[in-house]
């Protein structure tokens, strides 16, 4: 036997003793552990053991960390840890000396020793080092662009602005952290893409191995680490601030920890396609991206673009399953019966005519691969449809609940860290000068118990000013008929209700004078200032425009004749407003601000209200108006920051909602594998004509690679149409709601181009990585073993 042709000899006694010691050893330093109470402080360290690098140095910190937790408890047990990490090391002992290659044969050489090698063959190494150094370091250099990119262009880049915009941004231009991200995002898949081909280019295949080791090893710690500073404060503090901006777009979603990993199975999977590119251009020894012929082999293989499969599909996405099916067996029923009679009619004329005939008839006959691929068709087509229709429902609740919290709140809020802002007027002079604000409005924001004849409840009053409050939030648009904002400023001409004019009328009547004896001149109503209330607080309090309330302060306190009571005013409800949102509906107040600031005894405002011209850029915006205003104690929350919970929920349920959803695609996946793997069987011939004529692996590769793609992109397409079609149909016929429950009169549906393009990609991409493995069995192929039976 040849040394090269050498075997592996396993001796089973050595590897059994040597895991049972193993494991022993195993059991050993856990009990050590246990006792000194150390897992806290072992397990992240022996967890990270098992990927990237250092395992033996985290065994090592794993094991000083127990020690100095067993001197720390005073607890007798360094010699367990010992023990147990002397027989663990005994037990790999055993299991590699129980692993031995086997002996040289005492055979000579046999009658071919010294020929050539077949060129292929000979060229062919196991490993490549610069593989696995493209691979690797790939995906690193990848992630670490995704990082810097999106810190850089969220936080500022220098800028050619002058005048106010340079001034309020800091000296540069900084992007929206969405915008950022996704500059940054493209910029690293670009990035991974590159590495995985040129590593293949270079190897000349695949190279698995490589791949696998890098990502292991240099592709996982970032991820990792990302991860654990969530929940590890000393990383925390050490890269919380430094990485501000990554932390924030993860935390849309409401998992920051989902977003990682979710970025980096992205740029695994650029890196994958790179892989598999690289190997496909480069797969014959040189770099070769021609597809004329590839492309024109698979079009006449699959004719997936027939007229007849495409509108077929189209019906059954449109119109369900059963109706087109109806129709389909209706008509090739007719047909099959037209065409046998004239086949027979001509048999009776000319049997040989009629025997060609029916040759042609059974060759126009569909076969079962063209079956398959209608299928593997119309199930792409299916599960990018229901996923264009699902994310664009789901889209326009968003945006619909967006556009009520926004049209109630300020897009950002400035305010102090502690304590009112006295002088306003003069921070909203300075505001006024950030590029980007385009309305604010000065408010005061407490908790009050507001009282009827019918009911008492817990509201939150804002102090308003009508006359700015209009260039920030809806307020004056949700206005019912009958009410009037500007009456908070004129309260004398809220008119009061016919109940209180009749109780008011009764009581004057019946009031006399006191001297005289003799019924005295009525007086006029009491004028109390305004309050606007919302449409759910009105019913619970059963009050219209024009009643009384009081409301009750809680926090500010009078002297009364039995000491400190809670302050009470009253108020007449001057409108009533509809936002659409039952929590702003039945628990917000609006007061005028000089009636606010007397209430409360407040000097100033509670804060300032904003609005940007582009609400994705309010974060941006928000840190330039505390930049202009100096710093501490100013402070700037965004609508995204103070809904952060709401929305970040919408989000996450989105986005689980398309991995589910995901899953159709990725059955129709393994109906294209199956469609494909039949194709390979049905044209081994051709396969192996194509080899011998001089056609590289990579050729046939393309070919395949190129007849799963046309499943995935005609299925893409023909999904794409439905579920717009369908999209437009919900959305200007409507699928009606019941408005007291959903708040909704029909169901909202907001199509958004980036996420339908997404959807179309998954359904390509899946397709192209679902092709990739019979096309690695097509390229396989020997010539002679498929023209064997020729």
């Amino acid at each position: 036997m040849h040394p090269a042709e050498r075997q592996t000899d396993y001796r089973w006694p050595l590897l059994w003793a040597g895991a049972l010691v193993a494991l022993v050893g195993a059991i050993l330093l856990g009990v050590a552990i246990s006792e000194s109470e150390a897992w806290a402080e072992v397990a992240g360290a022996l967890g990270l053991s098992f990927v990237g690098w250092g395992g033996l140095v985290q065994s090592f910190d794993a094991g000083a960390l127990a020690l100095g937790a067993q001197k720390a408890t005073a607890v007798a047990g360094p010699k367990a840890l010992v023990a147990g990490t002397l027989v663990w090391l005994a037990g790999w002992g055993l299991i590699a000396a129980g692993i031995r290659r086997a002996p040289a044969s005492g055979e000579g050489p046999s009658p071919a020793a010294g020929a050539p090698l077949y060129p292929r063959l000979a060229r062919y190494r196991d490993f490549y080092w610069s593989t696995l150094g493209a691979y690797g370091g790939g995906i690193l250099l990848a992630e670490l662009a995704l990082l810097l990119l999106q810190t850089v262009l969220s936080s500022g880049v220098p800028s050619d602005l002058g005048g106010a915009a340079r001034e309020a941004s800091g000296g540069g231009l900084s992007l929206p952290p969405t915008i950022a991200f996704a500059i940054a995002f493209i910029v690293s898949m670009g990035v991974a893409f590159a590495s995985g081909f040129v590593g293949a280019s270079r190897a000349q295949r695949l190279s698995f191995p490589e791949a696998t080791i890098g990502v292991f090893y240099l592709g996982l710690p970032v991820p990792i680490l990302l991860s654990l500073m969530e929940r590890v404060p000393s990383l925390q503090l050490a890269l919380g601030y430094r990485l501000r901006e990554v932390t924030y777009v993860a935390g849309l979603i409401g998992r920051p920890e989902l977003a990682y990993w979710l970025v980096f199975a992205a740029l695994v999977l650029a890196l994958v396609l790179g892989i598999n590119t690289g190997f496909i251009a480069a797969g014959s020894g040189r770099v070769d991206l021609r597809l004329g012929f590839e492309l024109f082999v698979a079009r006449r293989h699959v004719a997936v673009f027939r007229p007849s499969l495409l509108l077929g599909a189209l019906a059954v996405l449109m119109f369900g399953i059963i109706p087109p099916l109806i129709v389909y067996f209706i008509i090739r029923g007719a047909e099959a019966a037209v065409e046998r009679t004239r086949v027979k009619n001509l048999g009776l004329a000319d049997p040989l005519a009629a025997a060609s005939a029916q040759h042609r008839m059974k060759l126009h006959e569909q076969s079962p691969t063209m079956m398959m691929t209608a299928l593997s068709v119309g199930g792409v087509g299916v599960g990018v449809m229901a996923l264009i229709i699902v994310l664009s429902v789901m889209s326009g609740f968003e945006a619909d609940l967006q556009q009520k919290i926004l049209g109630t709140n300020a897009h950002a809020v400035v305010s102090r860290y502690a304590g009112d802002l006295p002088d306003y007027d003069k921070v909203m002079q300075q505001v006024k000068r950030v590029p980007g604000v385009v309305g604010q409005t000065p408010f005061i924001i407490n908790q009050v118990m507001i009282a009827s004849e019918g009911n008492v409840d817990g509201v939150i009053i804002k102090g308003i000013d009508p006359n700015t409050v209009g260039s920030v939030t809806d307020l004056p648009q949700n206005i019912l008929p009958g009410g009037d904002l500007g009456h908070l400023e004129q309260p004398a001409k809220i008119l009061p209700s016919s109940a209180v004019e009749d109780a008011e009328g009764k009581k004057d009547a019946e009031e006399e004078d006191p001297i005289i004896g003799k019924p005295s001149k009525p007086a006029k109503p009491t004028v109390l200032p305004g309050i606007i209330i919302g449409r759910e607080l009105a019913a619970s309090l059963r009050v219209v425009v024009g009643d009384r309330v009081n409301v009750v302060s809680p926090l500010g306190t009078e002297l009364g004749p039995s000491g400190p009571i809670p302050k009470s005013r009253a108020f007449r409800v001057a409108g009533v407003f509809y936002s659409g949102m039952y929590e702003y509906d039945s628990k917000f107040v609006y007061i005028l601000l000089k009636e606010a600031q007397d209430f409360f005894a407040v000097k100033g405002a509670t804060g300032i209200e904003l609005k940007v011209a582009d609400i994705d850029d309010a974060r941006r915006i928000a840190n330039q108006v505390v930049r202009v205003l100096g710093g501490y104690p100013y402070r700037a929350r965004d609508w995204g920051e103070m809904n952060k919970n709401l929305f970040s929920a919408l989000r996450l349920e989105k986005l689980v909602m398309g991995i589910i959803l995901s899953i159709i695609i990725i059955v129709a996946a393994g109906l294209i594998v199956a469609t494909v793997i039949m194709l390979v069987l049905e044209k081994r011939k051709e396969i192996s004509v194509l080899k011998a004529l001089g056609v590289p692996d990579g050729g046939i590769v393309k070919i395949f690679l190129a007849e799963g793609l046309q499943i995935g992109v005609a299925g893409g397409v023909l999904g794409l149409f439905s579920g717009l079609a369908w999209c437009l149909f919900i959305e200007k016929v409507g699928i009606k709601l019941d408005p007291e429950v959903y708040y909704i009169p029909a169901l909202p549906v907001r199509i958004e181009p980036v996420q339908t393009a997404l959807a179309v990609i998954i359904a390509v991409l899946v397709t192209y990585l679902a092709s990739i493995y019979p096309a690695l069995k097509a390229s396989s192929v020997e010539p002679v073993e498929g023209l064997k039976a020729e």
